[in-house]
Order: structure tokens, then C-alpha cells, then sequence
């Protein structure tokens, strides 16, 4: 045995120059992965899934590709980290985060082949993302004040977020929809109460926003269709004892009256309960379980809505939205909150009949209803409006607003540029490497819509070392437009997130000088 073994059998190490390499040439395929998604212009993915059932996923969003993935680059897996973080954090820019991280770490390649330290680039890199923030933060606007504006800005945002995405033809449709959802929530950024019902069927021009609540479950046999100024209680109970269940219930009876006894004092006990919440005061009762066919007759008597098996989420969310808690007992009603509504009645949307609750008592919650071809179309008209619903509902909360279109790329590259031309020593490099990552960018955005990016980065520099310009890539024209006349808007907060998360990630894989892969256990044969 070789002295220098230092590890078990099959584990491998990798030193200095080979671990920077795999981790650089591991994060930049990542980054090549999902770069044709940028933009406007930018393509969907098919992923299809090799357990059983061969389901297959369309997507365009950075972050669901990059879930999908199963990867053995280590590198790779923190990247694919920060598109999801950058979704659950702002929701959007997912796609950006990778590539613009991508591009960090391709040019600290460059530079640590040129015998720059990693230490010295790090510190390069650090500098020059304070320098960008900074940049940003000088240009950016504000209209919280103005409402009508401020609205403006948020159609703005929803439409250049979703312009990259399935739902880019009826941008306009759709992001009032989301507007108009966001702006219900009145600030809060949980989103909730809003609710996305998927039916397969018409058009995506078909989908609709509804003020109320929609329950997808069809109103029991022999129950009032129409209930107005509803009293719900919201349940989670069992209601299906009224017979003996014969399955690990062992009961020894001498005869088969005694059998009907039990099943007869069941039967009071069910008809007990069912009192008891009829004893509420109330003409709705939602309950998660199910309703045997004993307690449902009861309460269609007392003409009472029983709806079972609400889904859990579904009934969650009624809760809220009516003002209604969710109870189990039922022995003291004056402690139980009953929730309300003005009108609950039976609505048909495609084949389907579903529950609709209007008139609820928070105004805040409201459903919007997704049609369209299939059900592929549907997941990632979904995934896209939940994109747009977490940027506005951000934007609400932070309201600052930048142009889109690789503009404020190009304004943070310029400032970098100008931080590098001043600071002496090795940084330097860095600094100017940071902003040649910041134009790749806007660079994908051209060439994913087929254009000469070269010409036309060279044009926006050009552009933006005038005073205040408002220069980016116009891709519909193909040439370099005004973002503000085009109204092509984001959210600064997203903005922000991209630019930091990427520089700590290419920061962390730059440290890396070792990878170690341990030792898979072996399986005894324990035949």
C-alpha cells in the first residue's frame, strides 16, 4: 500500500488548478443550460422525467429547469442553489442569476490563468458589485406617492416579466390580472389568498380573475343550490361513523339485534354531532373528511350546504378568506369563529361545476381562474403568472422600479468601468472583468432573439456614455430603443438580488482549491 493514501478505495480528490477547472467548466454549462431561456426571445425546455410515466414538464423558468436537474458537478449544484433561492426570494430574474454568475466566474477564469490570485479577484469583484449597487440606486425611480402611476409601473413590471414567458401574447391580459390581484392584498406578500384553479379547456385569453372564492367540489344531492348571506363554519372532522365499520372492529354479539343496537347508538351519536353544528347558526358546513350519506340527509333537512372533502389547501384558504377558523369540536359554539359571505352558488366553468363564495369578508383574496389547451400549457401559465404575482407583490412592498431591457446592466457596467479605470493594482482586472460579466446580459438577450449582439452592445455603450441615458435592447425592432417610451420595466428589488447572489456564488466557487469525493458505502450481500 502506497504511503501517500490518504482516503478509502474510490474516493477521489481533485487539487488546486483540476478542482478550479471542474468547478468552472461545471458552473458554466449550468449557465450555457439555461442561457437560451433569456428574454424576450428566449426558448422553453422540455424536461422529461425518467420515473414511471415518462411525465414531461415545457418550461422557460431558470429556476424549474435547474430543479429538474439531477447534477454531479459540485460547482453546479450552487448555482442551481441560487436560482432557487432567487425564486422563493423575489420570484423572478432566476434565469439572470445563473447566467450573470456564469459569466463571473468565465472571466475569472481568464484571469486566474493570467496568474491573478483568486483572493485579489474576489476582492475585485466585491468592489465592483458595491460600485454597481450603488450605480443603481442613483437611477432609480419612485412613485409610491402617485397612485395612478404607481400602477402604471406595476403593469409595467408584470408585462416585461411575462414577456419572456407562454403567456407573452396576452401579456396585456394577464397582467392586469396579476395587478389586480396584488393590489388586493393590500401589501402583504403572502400570496395565499390568491388562488389558481387550472381546467384544461378555451383559450389562455379565457382566463378570468373572480372577486370571490371558488371551491372546485359540486354541491351535494337534495342541497340548496344558492345560499345568500351565508354562515360557514369550516370544519375538519370525521362524519362517516354512522355505521359499524367491520374492518379491525371486533365485536362479539349473541344475536343480529344486538349488531342493529350498535349500529343504532352509532347512529345517535352522528345524529348528536350533526345537531350540535347545526346548533351554530349556520347554513354552510365545509368539512375537510368525508360526509357519510346519514349526516348529509340531516342537514339537507335542516337545509343546510354540506360540502365534503374540501382539499386541504382549498379549505385553508376559505378559512381566511371567509374570516372563519377551522374547527373540530363543536360542544361550545360561542368559541368557534363562523365565517361569511353574501352568495355562495353553483358556477360552470368548461364541463366542470365548481362552488363560488362571493361577497367574502376579506376583500383581499380572489381566484383567478387559468384556461387553456393542455395541461402542459397550464403548469407553465401558472409557473409564469406566479412569477409575476411574487415581483409585484415585492414591488408593492419596495417600490422602486428600474427600466428593463439590459439597461441597468449597462449602467452598472459603465460605473464598474469607471471604478476600474481608478483603482490601482491587480483589483483592477477584476473590477473591469466584473463589468465585461455584467454585458453579457444584455449580450443573450440580442443574441437570443437572433441579433448581432457585438453591434449592438457596442451601440448601447456608446449610448449610455451620454449624460442619463435610457438606452436598451429593443428586440422587436432589433436595434437599441428607449425603455421608457417602450415601457419596459423592473422591479429594483430583483435586480438587487440578481447582482448579489451571483457575485457571493461565483465568490464561493472561486475559493474552492479542493474537491474531495468520498467513498460510496458498500452493500453487504446479506444473502
Amino acid at each position: 500500500m502506497p504511503a501517500d493514501r490518504l482516503f478509502k478505495d474510490e474516493a477521489t480528490e481533485e487539487k488546486g488548478e483540476r478542482a478550479r477547472m471542474s468547478s468552472f467548466v461545471g458552473a458554466m454549462a449550468i449557465a450555457d443550460l439555461v442561457k437560451t431561456t433569456l428574454g424576450p426571445k428566449g426558448m422553453d425546455k422540455i424536461l422529461q422525467s425518467s420515473g414511471r410515466g415518462r411525465s414531461i414538464t415545457v418550461t422557460n423558468d431558470g429556476a424549474t429547469i435547474l430543479k429538474s436537474l439531477h447534477i454531479d458537478n459540485p460547482a453546479a449544484k450552487v448555482l442551481v442553489d441560487i436560482s432557487k433561492v432567487q425564486d422563493d426570494e423575489v420570484g423572478d430574474g432566476t434565469t439572470s442569476v445563473v447566467v450573470l454568475c456564469g459569466e463571473l466566474l468565465r472571466e475569472a477564469e481568464k484571469l486566474v490563468n493570467a496568474k491573478i490570485h483568486p483572493m485579489t479577484i474576489i476582492a475585485g469583484f466585491r468592489m465592483a458589485a458595491e460600485c454597481a449597487l450603488s450605480a443603481l440606486l442613483k437611477r432609480v425611480m419612485d412613485n409610491k406617492e402617485d397612485s395612478e402611476k404607481f400602477k402604471e409601473d406595476l403593469m409595467k413590471i408584470a408585462m416585461t416579466t411575462l414577456s419572456s414567458k407562454i403567456l407573452s401574447q396576452d401579456k396585456e391580459h394577464f397582467a392586469t390580472l396579476a395587478v389586480d390581484a396584488v393590489m388586493r392584498l393590500k401589501g402583504s406578500t403572502n400570496l395565499e389568498s390568491i388562488q389558481i384553479i387550472k381546467k384544461p379547456g378555451g383559450s389562455l385569453k379565457d382566463s378570468f380573475l373572480d372577486e370571490g372564492f371558488i371551491l372546485d367540489k359540486k354541491i351535494g344531492i337534495g342541497q340548496p343550490k344558492r345560499i345568500e348571506n351565508a354562515n360557514i363554519l369550516v370544519a375538519n372532522t370525521a362524519m362517516d361513523t354512522d355505521k359499524v365499520k367491520i374492518y379491525g372492529a371486533r365485536v362479539r354479539v349473541d344475536s343480529m339485534a344486538r349488531v342493529a343496537q350498535i349500529e343504532g347508538a352509532e347512529k345517535g351519536k352522528m345524529k348528536e354531532k350533526v345537531e350540535k353544528i347545526i346548533g351554530h347558526g349556520i347554513n354552510c358546513f365545509i368539512n375537510r373528511q368525508l360526509i357519510y350519506n346519514y349526516p348529509e340527509e340531516l342537514f339537507a333537512d335542516a337545509g343546510i350546504l354540506a360540502i365534503e372533502h374540501a382539499d386541504f389547501e382549498g379549505i385553508e384558504r376559505l378559512a381566511l378568506v371567509t374570516g372563519g377558523e377551522i374547527a373540530s369540536t363543536f360542544d361550545n359554539p360561542e368559541s368557534v369563529k363562523l365565517g361569511h359571505c353574501k352568495l355562495i352558488e353553483e358556477i360552470m366553468i368548461g364541463e366542470d361545476k365548481l362552488i363560488h363564495f362571493s361577497g367574502v369578508e376579506m376583500g383581499q383574496a380572489c381566484t383567478i381562474v387559468l384556461r387553456g389547451a393542455s395541461f402542459h400549457v397550464l403548469d407553465e401559465a401558472e409557473r409564469s403568472l406566479h412569477d409575476a404575482l411574487c415581483v409585484l407583490s415585492q414591488t408593492v412592498v419596495d417600490s422602486r422600479v428600474l427600466l428593463g431591457g439590459g439597461w441597468p446592466e449597462m449602467v452598472m457596467a459603465k460605473e464598474v468601468d469607471q471604478l476600474a479605470r481608478k483603482t490601482p493594482g491587480k483589483r483592477s482586472h477584476a473590477i473591469e472583468a466584473f463589468s465585461r460579466a455584467l454585458q453579457a446580459i444584455p449580450t443573450t438577450i440580442a443574441d437570443n432573439a437572433g441579433l448581432d449582439s457585438a453591434e449592438l452592445i457596442s451601440q448601447l455603450r456608446a449610448e449610455h456614455h451620454k449624460e442619463e441615458s435610457n438606452a436598451g435592447i429593443d428586440v422587436i425592432t432589433g436595434a437599441v430603443g428607449d425603455m421608457e417610451k417602450l415601457g419596459i420595466s423592473e422591479a429594483f428589488k430583483v435586480k438587487q438580488n440578481v447582482l448579489l447572489s451571483a457575485t457571493e456564488a461565483a465568490e464561493m466557487i472561486l475559493r474552492v482549491d479542493e474537491i474531495i469525493t468520498c467513498a460510496p458505502r458498500k452493500r453487504e450481500d446479506r444473502m
